[in-house]
């Protein structure tokens, strides 16, 4: 029997999941190049869900790399599946998430029950629906960093890379049936596993009639599908196909790619663990004579606390992501451990920065490392997450970086970074360049989330106002307990204390700030916030001067 997919990855000695996993590869010895495949239905949008399974596998690839041994990943676009429901939005190959009133949703209504790869392009650009997202999710690749193989389904079954599992799978059709009932009511004694494509509609059905494997063809009758709660309608069509222009059931395509691409390694959702995995490995010892490849159970994520779902819209494509933040700290994120659920939350993604910069100054030694576990993940992780470590790197905090963003002017954004002690004197350009362009995705992130950064500073000159004696006395008081420096939970306090010595209605005072800096009447926390500015910017700006 095959290792139990949720204890790969996890225990014994290895500080770092991706190291124990590829032990449990080593331990079988296998031969180079180690295969290692993830997989997907390219039914809609591609989000962070499914490219959990492309990082998943690339942190073990660069272990096994790092051992010496020639490593392939590939991941299949399971493209020649059905196409079961309208999916709720789509996205260009720009990125551009539509709804499907901006496309002929009514075409694809129509090609229900089709593989993805013969329903045409909703954008016009691609082949076919199934090639726009799996180029899609290409792109994703691309844009991490990761360099992934990626396999059409529908192609392997047209130049015959199936045809030999299939026809074995058929030969042994009584086996398999007696396989697949121990995991699906619906086994009955005819039962047949192959899905033959009807060559009037298109569509895939399940109405097998006869097999004749000494021609190599399978005679069927269009009938209905059962697709979730809707019934996808045949045509009635009778006709006969080939091995190659039909397709093997799910729980027995799984395990046919594992024999036809040689995978050594597979992680998969613990969806899967819980269904797929344990009819596939039954059916690669059972019905294909072949070992199963080395499984490892991962958690999905969150977003915002809510499951990610193509098909409900609840979706962050890697394009977003990467908007608000960079490359490394997204791979840093699939760094920690795959058997904790973790929630991708937009809105606090500023921690998750904060925690990477954290494991990179580890890495150099500027930072004490909690325990040995956590210096050794850095040590070990961090040269796969940047693959050519600088200490010459610079990193703006996050929160700075956001309130860098509400200006406009890129050397001044520098000047204060620099006055800060944020950017050092003798920094490269290059780290200079690497440290600013951070500051537009916080910029992005506070303008997604509406947060207390998403608001213009007005820097280059004073707004219009008019304040009363008591309330500009009390400005040039604040203007004077700032100067001596103070950090931002103190100067809040002392914003309530000036406005009650002078007199002045606390929301009044908290106002004439906002005028001062955003020429708004409200805006963040302002004690937080003037302390992550400049002090002599601010000093004089309560003063009126500048």
């Amino acid at each position: 029997m095959a290792e139990d997919p949720y204890a790969v990855g996890s225990g014994g000695e290895r500080a770092f999941w991706a190291d124990a996993v590829a032990d449990a590869i080593e331990a079988r010895d296998p031969e180079d190049p180690i295969v290692i495949k993830g997989g997907v239905s390219p039914s809609g949008v591609p989000h962070i869900g499914h490219f959990n399974e492309i990082m998943r596998g690339y942190f073990v690839a660069e272990a096994l790399r790092d051992r010496g041994h020639e490593v392939r990943q590939v991941f299949t676009a399971d493209d020649k599946d059905r196409l079961r429901k309208v999916p709720r939005q789509l996205a260009d190959l720009e990125w551009n998430v539509v709804g499907l009133g901006e496309v002929d949703a009514g075409a694809l209504g129509r090609n229900l029950g089709k593989p993805y790869t013969d329903i045409p392009d909703p954008f016009g650009c691609c082949d076919s629906y199934g090639a726009h997202f799996t180029n899609l999710l290409k792109k994703s690749a691309e844009l991490v960093g990761v360099d992934v193989e990626f396999v059409s389904n529908t192609e392997l079954y047209e130049d015959g890379e199936f045809e030999a599992v299939t026809r074995r799978v058929l030969e042994r059709a009584d086996r398999a049936r007696e396989v697949l009932a121990e995991y699906q009511n619906k086994v009955d004694d005819d039962y047949v596993p192959f899905l033959p494509q009807c060559s009037d509609c298109g569509r895939l059905t399940e109405g097998v009639t006869d097999v004749d494997l000494d021609a190599g063809e399978v005679s069927y009758v269009c009938t209905d599908v059962e697709a979730g709660d809707q019934t996808i309608e045949g045509c009635g069509h009778e006709g006969t196909t080939t091995l190659r222009e039909g397709k093997l059931p799910w729980r027995f395509e799984w395990p046919a790619q594992w024999e036809i691409l040689g995978v050594d390694f597979e992680p998969f959702g613990k969806d899967h663990a819980e269904g797929s995995w344990p009819s596939g490995e039954d059916i690669a010892e059972n019905v294909l004579d072949i070992q199963p490849p080395v499984p490892m159970v991962y958690e999905w994520f969150t977003l915002d606390g809510e499951p990610l779902s193509s098909s409900s819209g609840n979706v962050i494509t890697v394009d977003e992501v990467l908007e608000i933040l960079e490359p490394e700290v997204f791979k840093y994120f699939f760094v920690k451990t795959p058997r904790k659920q973790r929630d991708f939350s937009v809105e606090h993604v500023d921690q998750l920065v904060d925690d990477f910069d954290r494991f990179e100054a580890l890495y150099f030694g500027e930072r004490d490392a909690r325990d040995e576990d956590e210096q050794a993940v850095a040590d070990r992780a961090y040269p796969m997450v940047v693959p050519d470590p600088d200490p010459e790197r610079v990193r703006i905090p996050y929160t700075f970086a956001a309130v860098l963003g509400m200006t406009d002017d890129v050397d001044l954004r520098e000047e204060i970074a620099r006055r800060e002690g944020h950017i050092p004197e003798d920094a490269p350009d290059w780290a200079v360049e690497g440290a600013l362009a951070r500051v537009e995705r916080a910029r992005n992130w506070a303008r997604r989330t509406g947060n207390a950064f998403d608001y213009e500073l007005k820097r280059t000159e004073i707004p219009d106002h008019d304040f009363d004696a008591a309330t500009e006395a009390a400005l040039d008081d604040l203007a004077d307990f700032v100067a001596e420096g103070h950090d931002g939970e103190t100067i809040q306090g002392e914003i309530y204390e000036t406005a009650k010595r002078h007199d002045v209605p606390v929301g009044d005072f908290f106002a004439a700030g906002y005028r001062l800096l955003f020429d708004d009447t409200e805006g963040p926390q302002l004690g937080t916030f003037i302390a992550k500015l400049d002090q002599e910017f601010v000093v004089e700006r309560l003063r009126r001067e500048a």
